[in-house]
């Protein structure tokens, strides 16, 4: 493998200069696409259903997400060292036109495995679209003037999980379910011909060869990882041959990828990320138990209040409101005084104790809890989220050189999807087994408690891997955030040293 030429990555190297005038039109078109994404998954699942009836394939019905999902996961690297190599934008691009052909093919599926291989091409896309859009919002602004901007991805995602089950609904019930891929289209259409426009980043060439030993290594290791998490408690025991199987090939081909990228000239995901400041590996910590938290939250809330309290399914995407908007609100404020003061710490500190109080009270929910009581929790989850997910990634941007901002925002997006799958495997056998333990009583009422004991004890483990996003957090080390000024830096451990000769 060769290096690339110093000469040929000068603009990825640099700190990002100071925001354009128009960097919230620009960033528009990046949310839009960034939303595609993220309403995708809950559209589809609504329109699940229907799509069975359809095409029939029942038992291969998992594999319509598994596959997506899995495809994300595994993209989501690659995309961020193509965008860092070959320049963000193109790349961006790139993710949306594959999204968007696998939207295409999907609505046009004839049969449930072809339906599986074109949701695999689609999550292709989509683990694109959600690498690029962080990186280039590290490229566009500096993490001094993110915060600005922070809202405005906390809205996305606040759309995202609540338009989502509503839209899907309205879409198969009046449209059929194919339009639950078809109406990508046009939207996708719309986000790459505005960035195509909007975003002006300079041209990068490199004559670096692609890591395709590391790509291998990392695909086989996250699909074990994945595929661990999915089939666990469900299609196999945890204790099963199958499932140890795939975590000891996960652990052992991760070895093998560490071992390799130690070497490698150009690596997938260059090791210097995790070692080059803590900042880095800690917020990992504090995304990777944000990723459980949201998750978890996201799927056994409305479970809870529609089994236990009675709530109606046809409106699952507003059950989640109290959750939501207190994400975009503690977004919007951490932002806004991160930008004015350029301190930060306090929030992921603040996040992490809000998320351990409200997954705590939680875990005192039962089948006498009201849902004004219960949408209170929620209120301080979201808190806690909209406090450290956000955060979360600025700190960890703040944390590499510009040169690394593709892998180091896929690392981020990358890990908070892992933990995800995992804790909601986990929380599903913890769910299954409590109220498999109320099914020998008669009647509805068994079921019932057996969903809030499950439910209990969800929110307890939850509670408890707060507790290590919170010890993460106050191990963090306040490093000044970039500004527009430095126009040759390297880190934040650089500018530090700048700033203290300066002084």
């Amino acid at each position: 493998m060769s290096a690339p030429s110093p000469a040929s990555v000068p603009a990825q190297g640099a700190a990002p200069a100071e925001a354009p005038r128009n960097v919230r039109w620009v960033l528009l078109g990046v949310m839009l696409a960034m939303l595609l994404a993220m309403l995708d998954n809950t559209v589809v699942g609504t329109a699940m259903p229907t799509i069975v009836g359809d095409l029939g394939g029942l038992d291969h019905i998992s594999w319509v997400v598994t596959a997506y999902t899995l495809a994300t996961a595994v993209s989501t690297p690659v995309w961020g060292k193509f965008g860092d190599l070959y320049g963000r934008k193109h790349v961006f691009l790139s993710s949306i036109v594959v999204f968007i052909v696998g939207s295409g093919l999907s609505g046009a599926a004839q049969s449930m495995w072809e339906l599986i291989g074109f949701r695999a091409l689609q999550g292709i896309g989509a683990g694109g679209l959600a690498a690029g859009a962080f990186a280039l919002i590290g490229a566009l602004v500096p993490p001094r003037e993110r915060g600005r901007y922070q809202g405005m991805t906390a809205s996305v995602m606040a759309i995202g999980t609540i338009a989502g089950p509503l839209v899907g609904g309205f879409i198969t019930d009046h449209l059929g379910w194919r339009w639950a891929f078809y109406v990508n289209l046009p939207l996708g259409v719309v986000a790459l011909v505005w960035c195509w426009v909007m975003l002006k980043l300079p041209a990068v060439r490199t004559k670096a060869t692609i890591d395709w030993l590391g790509i291998a290594l990392l695909t086989l290791a996250i699909s074990a990882i994945v595929l661990a998490a999915t089939w666990a408690g469900s299609t196999y025991p945890w204790g099963s041959w199958q499932i140890l199987a795939l975590v000891l090939a996960g652990a052992v081909i991760c070895a093998a990828f560490i071992a390799w990228e130690r070497h490698a000239s150009e690596p997938l995901m260059p090791l210097r990320i995790f070692t080059g400041h803590r900042n880095f590996p800690l917020t990992i910590l504090i995304l990777l138990s944000v990723g459980v938290v949201m998750f978890g939250c996201s799927l056994y809330l409305p479970l809870f209040q529609q089994t236990v309290q009675g709530a109606s399914a046809a409106n699952s995407g507003l059950l989640l409101l109290p959750l939501v908007l207190p994400i975009v609100v503690s977004s919007q404020i951490a932002g806004k005084v991160m930008s004015a003061t350029g301190r930060y710490k306090i929030f992921p500190v603040l996040g992490a104790v809000f998320l351990i109080t409200g997954a705590s009270l939680m875990t005192s929910m039962d089948t006498d809890t009201s849902r004004l009581v219960t949408s209170c929790y929620m209120v301080l989850v979201g808190l806690g989220m909209g406090f450290t997910m956000q955060m979360g990634t600025t700190i960890a941007q703040n944390s590499v050189e510009m040169r690394d901002m593709g892998v180091a925002s896929a690392a981020t997006n990358l890990f908070r999807t892992l933990g995800g799958s995992v804790g909601v495997s986990v929380f599903g056998s913890l769910f299954s087994r409590a109220v498999q333990n109320h099914l020998p009583a008669d009647g509805k009422d068994a079921y019932v408690d057996g969903a809030a004991v499950g439910t209990q004890h969800i929110f307890l483990t939850m509670a408890a891997i707060c507790v290590v996003a919170l010890l993460a957090a106050l191990a963090i080390k306040e490093v000044p955030l970039r500004s527009s000024e430095p126009a040759k830096e390297t880190g934040p451990a650089t500018q530090q040293a700048a700033q203290q000769r300066t002084a």
